[in-house]
């Protein structure tokens, strides 16, 4: 063998191996940068901070948590009720969560019901609370 054919031998696979290994291959990936601000939840009904309802009937408290890097988690606080709701959370998190609550005031008269729903965003960013009094007759 000739040397130009023995030297074709070796770099001919070795070109191969090189072409390999710059096959195209996955690429990281990086999140999108959270704005570090977590979400807003407005509470829609009642409409004023301080409420008086009679007793008997449920009260219906409802509203929206939003947030653009998506809503995690949608926590509700509730005091002097009797009453406590499990955390929702949506899958997958959606930038809108609606919420409706319904919160039983018969055997309340003279009771003052507090509520507070507050929501974190996929990047864990705690919202303001939102909150409402309620005095029940």
């Amino acid at each position: 063998m000739s040397f130009s054919t023995r030297v074709m031998l070796l770099i001919v696979p070795c070109l191969g191996w090189v072409a390999a290994g710059c096959a195209e291959r996955d690429r990281l990936t990086f999140s999108e940068p959270s704005d570090g601000i977590g979400p807003l939840t407005f509470i829609d009904q009642p409409n004023g901070p301080d409420t008086t309802v009679p007793a008997g009937p449920q009260l219906f408290i409802s509203g929206r948590t939003i947030d653009p890097d998506g809503v995690d988690t949608v926590y509700f606080l509730v005091s002097g009720a009797n009453q406590s709701f499990q955390p929702f959370r949506p899958n997958p998190p959606t930038d809108t969560v609606h919420f409706g609550l319904q919160i039983v005031t018969s055997g309340g008269s003279g009771d003052t019901i507090l509520v507070g729903v507050l929501g974190v965003d996929a990047q864990g960013n705690r919202g303001n609370i939102s909150s409402r009094r309620v005095f029940v007759q």
